[in-house]
């Protein structure tokens, strides 16, 4: 089904494999091909190594491709450069055609983002370069504080957005931002690890799919038992996840979990959807239980090229319980309205905010704009 040079790459990557642990030193694998183009990749303070056959290893830095070699790569080579780092159990999920994600760290380089993934039947793999520190909450451009969700006691906390929204970087930052105020517990489980915290004033675990724990089900049922005070869900991509996580946020934990969703009321909608039509409602009388907020963001490119986030949070009250439990999601964005003092705001007010201070063009403004007339009145006209 794919390239029939993979079955015959085997015992390549058994050597490969072997040769990784021979050259293993308590700092990692000595310097390849792929630490140095990694390297580069950090000198130009790139975002993303691209390896695909046919072409040379290619960086994306600022905006533009920079080579990294003037060799063009196969696959071979990219699976020679990439297979040492991939656990086994991961590596099989690749040979049978899965796309795998993975983690890892360098000393001196910091820590990258690996998805292998086939292309035209061939290896290939996109490299991400993780920033080197986490990022403070004030130092991500969000138009209104949302530090609010870091002081919550207890509650399901849902974000949502599309893939690249920045929804991990948020999470680290909230994360980083209880680390240094509070004592709690926390309990992170993702797929893979990308930015690794240290013990501060909390207690952090961060339990990563494919190392330490098979599955989200899984880490998420051990979590419970292993007194946390806040649980850090990287993404809730089933039923059994979803249901663990209404249950723990019920029974007093602090859970935050990501989604893939567009806006508030789609990210209502995508838990409750995920369950069969017979369970739904029972679903929403617990979602609205349970539910603390809702945070949903994309990014938006700013005039001097750089991103900045445009959010919509609804703090959930009285009200926005009662819409959920009767599936009247769409009055969900009066609610935001409604409890603008205990921190909620709209899409709109952010993307306003985000013209106001001239980091985005009105045109664009009006086209992401969920409700175009109330961001013209925001705007003036």
């Amino acid at each position: 089904m794919f390239n029939d040079d993979i079955e015959d790459l085997d015992k390549l990557v058994a050597e490969l494999r072997l040769d990784a642990r021979r050259a293993s030193t308590d700092e990692g694998i000595d310097d390849g091909v792929l630490i140095q183009w990694l390297k580069r990749l950090r000198e130009l303070a790139g975002a993303d190594l691209l390896l695909v056959a046919g072409a040379p290893p290619t960086i994306r830095a600022r905006g533009a491709f920079v080579t990294a070699s003037t060799t063009p790569l196969d696959g071979t080579d990219i699976l020679q450069a990439v297979a040492p780092l991939v656990p086994t159990r991961l590596f099989e999920r690749h040979r049978g055609g899965e796309s795998v994600d993975l983690a890892f760290s360098r000393p001196g380089l910091g820590r990258f983002r690996v998805n292998l993934h086939y292309e035209r039947g061939r290896p290939a793999a996109a490299i991400r370069a993780l920033p080197t520190t986490i990022p403070r909450l004030s130092h991500l451009n969000f138009t209104h504080d949302i530090s609010v969700l870091s002081r919550l006691p207890r509650g399901l906390v849902l974000i949502g957005g599309p893939t690249g929204s920045g929804k991990t970087t948020t999470l680290a930052a909230l994360v980083a931002e209880m680390n240094a105020r509070d004592q709690r517990h926390i309990i992170a489980i993702e797929d893979p690890i990308e930015y690794e915290h240290p013990h501060g004033t909390c207690v952090v675990e961060q339990v990563e799919i494919g190392v330490d724990s098979p599955d989200f089900a899984t880490a998420l049922r051990a979590a419970v038992r292993q007194a946390p005070d806040v649980i850090v869900l990287g993404e809730m991509r089933d039923p059994e996840s979803m249901r663990i996580a209404l249950a723990a946020a019920e029974t007093g934990h602090l859970v935050f979990a990501t989604v893939h969703t567009s806006d508030v009321a789609s990210t209502v909608a995508r838990v409750t959807d995920a369950f069969p039509n017979e369970r739904q409602n029972t679903i929403r009388q617990e979602l609205a239980m349970a539910l603390a907020a809702v945070l949903t963001q994309t990014l938006m490119r700013t005039p001097a090229g750089t991103l900045v986030p445009a959010a919509e949070l609804l703090m959930v009250s009285y009200g926005a319980r009662q819409h959920i439990r009767k599936n009247a999601l769409q009055h969900l964005n009066q609610e935001i309205t409604i409890t603008r003092k205990a921190g909620s705001f709209t899409l709109e007010e952010s993307l306003a905010a985000l013209v106001r201070a001239q980091k985005l063009d009105r045109q664009a403004a009006l086209i992401k704009a969920a409700h175009t007339d109330e961001l013209i009145t925001l705007l003036g006209g």
